[in-house]
């Protein structure tokens, strides 16, 4: 028996489906890695770190893969949008995780496929049935459970998941466009670079200013490990989701994504003697309820709009 030329061999959907894993249990290392960097190193700090290391890891890569530095001039202000969003979206998370718990930051900032959705309905003008609308919305619920008892115990702070949510979605939008025109690893290349640039300069700016967040610092020991580990992890994460999507159907790996939230959990726990109490465990279950229905629902609208255009004309 054969397979269709358009469907993935089954050896190549577990292949994904492992690299997918993969991410899931990588990426909160990329988490534990920026918490205990920012112990002793300024945010903004770990955050430069991160894409530094980045494209000092990917850069050999991509002539070794054949590929070119080159970039079309066309796709540079999206390239420079697509840093800046997640520039932003990881600055707004390390300043979340340097006082909350892994868990419940994780899971406010999950609220981004639900943003992506809304901003598709309403901006983009994308067919989003009221089903999913309603299951982002439950979503923005769940988080609101996990954001009361964390903006209760470390204030203003509990919400900068939220804005990680924000530019995070819209980097999504962005790179949507970017992936069919950029190979990943270049494309990781080039976004590590941009935000390096970026970074660098407002961190030497910010040199002696006092500023607790961008002020920097020589760091000491095992800090220069952790900072490492944020790029070195950053880069192996996000390659292993990337290479996940071109083994495997996005419906099947978009569920497997919600394995990062128990992984982080577990890893708060282990390491930081952090839990989500009653509330916000509540929150994080309905945060992947409405996730998981969510994708369900789009699973439905996409084998519905299969049978559409197969029937034959009337």
């Amino acid at each position: 028996m054969t397979h269709a030329p358009d469907t993935p061999a089954p050896d190549r959907i577990l292949a994904g489906v492992a690299l997918m894993l993969g991410f899931c249990v990588t990426a909160p290392l990329l988490d534990v890695a920026a918490k205990l960097a920012s112990d002793s190193v300024p945010v903004g700090q770990v955050t430069a770190a991160r894409f530094v290391v980045q494209c000092a890891l990917m850069a050999p890569l991509v002539p070794l893969m054949g590929l070119s530095f080159r970039v079309a001039r066309a796709q540079w202000s999206a390239l420079a949008l697509r840093a800046v969003f997640l520039m932003v979206a990881t600055f707004c998370f390390i300043a979340a995780i340097a006082v909350m718990p892994l868990a419940d930051a994780l899971a406010i900032a999950f609220v981004s496929p639900f943003i992506v959705l809304l901003v598709g309905k309403f901006y983009l003008g994308e067919d989003v049935g009221p089903r999913r609308v309603g299951a982002a919305l439950v979503g923005f619920l769940g988080v609101l459970f996990v954001i009361q008892p964390s903006f209760a115990a470390f204030g203003a702070v509990a919400l900068l998941p939220l804005g990680t949510a924000v530019f995070f979605a819209f980097y999504i939008l962005v790179t949507r466009g970017l992936s069919r025109r950029v190979h990943p690893v270049a494309l990781q290349f080039h976004t590590g670079l941009i935000a390096s640039l970026i970074c660098l300069p407002i961190l030497w700016l910010a040199d002696g200013t006092g500023s607790a967040m961008l002020d920097p610092v020589r760091p000491q020991g095992m800090a220069w490990a952790w900072l490492i580990g944020v790029g070195f992890f950053a880069a192996l994460s996000h390659m292993m989701m990337t290479y996940a999507l071109s083994l495997a159907p996005s419906a099947t790996l978009a569920p497997l994504q919600y394995f990062e939230l128990p992984v982080a959990t577990l890893l708060g726990y282990l390491i930081f003697a952090d839990f989500p109490n009653a509330l916000a465990l509540a929150g994080i279950a309905i945060i992947i309820a409405a996730g998981l229905y969510m994708i369900h629902r789009e699973r439905v609208t996409a084998r519905r709009l299969v049978t559409e255009r197969a029937a034959p004309p009337i």
